[in-house]
Formats: structure tokens, C-alpha cells, sequence
């Protein structure tokens, strides 16, 4: 596993920008993914959103950073984490901290983070939500928060196969992933050993806050 150290200067993220980007099923449907967002600015409901992070926070799937970068700038110590090198590289470049690793694998600070955050529907990594909230609790500390954001209520939760399709071409592949709905987020965060503190909408998204 690599690491990405920090960086100065303006990065290429906008040799970067796909015209268009979702996860193929193998059932044949497209998710959409958010990637003129995960580019773009942080926006008013996340900037309210970051106003509930206490540092040390881990950023996983921070992607190009924009999250990671904007703890930063408020002086919050922040680590990304993401399996993609060339978002890692982005981030970097953004003056984040990340490593080029899976959640699963060895991270620093076992069991010191004070939050985790899983925004852009990050609680699907690994196609098992439980399992996923279960490492997370490992890596936070006794008082530790995560924060997640969701599928709006009714939405299926369900578990996927998938792989990302980027202008049209299939990349090379398989991986399980999930979606989660509002609903069913209390008991899949109690089965990890979590409450639901808050659940809200802002900007017309989900997001929930996460207490041991």
C-alpha cells in the first residue's frame, strides 16, 4: 500500500474530469455516481455537515479530498483513505493527507479517531454495511462519532455487484458495493454496536450521525 505524502502547488484535477460516470450492476442497471460534486466546491449543506466533525477525523473514501480538504482549512486534523491513486493524487494536491489503502487493510490510529466520516454513499463500500460500521468502530475511540450519509427513506437497501463504466468504457472489475436507506440505517448501525443519534436532511440528502 502506497502512500500519497502532502503536496503544494494546483493539481490536474481538471485533466481528470469524466463526462460521465456511474456503476454498471451485473444486472445491467446504472447507478449514478456524483462526480461533478465530488470535484466541485464544498457545498452549503456539507459545509454545515463538517461543522459536527471533531478531529481527529479519517476521511474514507475521501476520493479528490474536497472533504478532507476543507477540515483542513479549518485546522481539524484529517487522513483520507481511498483505493483509487489517481484521487489520492488529487487530493494530495488539495494539501490533504491521504494513503492509497482500503479501510479493511492496516490504518494508523487504531482506536484514536474521534470521527469517521462516510459521506457520497461510502457506507456501501465492501457490500456489507454491518461489517464496514464494525471496522469503523475499531478505529474510533470509546466517545468516537461516525457520520453518514444515506439513501432518503423507502429507498431498498440491497448489496451489488458492480463496476464503475467512465465515458461509456466498462473498467476492468467486479466489486461488491451497497445501498442504504434511511430506514434501515438504525438496525444496521445497532448490529455494529452503534445508535443513531441524528438523522437529517439538508440540500436534499441524507445524513446521520453515529454514537457508540
Amino acid at each position: 500500500m502506497s502512500v500519497v505524502a502532502t503536496r503544494s502547488g494546483p493539481s490536474r484535477e481538471t485533466a481528470t474530469l469524466p463526462r460521465s460516470a456511474f456503476l454498471r450492476t451485473r444486472r445491467g442497471e446504472r447507478i449514478a455516481l456524483p462526480w461533478e460534486r465530488w470535484f466541485g466546491p464544498v457545498l452549503p449543506e456539507e459545509q454545515r455537515l463538517l461543522d459536527e466533525v471533531d478531529g481527529p477525523a479519517l476521511d474514507i473514501g475521501c476520493g479528490p479530498g474536497r472533504l478532507a480538504a476543507a477540515l483542513t482549512r479549518r485546522g481539524i486534523a484529517v487522513l483520507g483513505v481511498d483505493t483509487a491513486p489517481a484521487a489520492a493524487s488529487i487530493a494530495a494536491g488539495r494539501g490533504v493527507q491521504v494513503l492509497v489503502r482500503s479501510v479493511f487493510d492496516r490504518l494508523p490510529g487504531a482506536g484514536a479517531w474521534s470521527t469517521v466520516l462516510l459521506i457520497d454513499g461510502n457506507l456501501g463500500i465492501g457490500g456489507d454495511p454491518v461489517a464496514l460500521l464494525a471496522r469503523v468502530a475499531r478505529l474510533l475511540r470509546s466517545s468516537g462519532r461516525v457520520l453518514v450519509e444515506v439513501d432518503p427513506p423507502g429507498t431498498r437497501t440491497r448489496r451489488l455487484m458492480v463496476r464503475p463504466e467512465i465515458d461509456g468504457v466498462p473498467k476492468p472489475g467486479w466489486f461488491p458495493w451497497a445501498e442504504v436507506g434511511a430506514d434501515a440505517l438504525p438496525g444496521l448501525a445497532a448490529r455494529a454496536g452503534f445508535g443513531l443519534e441524528e438523522l437529517w436532511t439538508d440540500g436534499g440528502r441524507w445524513f446521520a450521525r453515529l454514537g457508540a
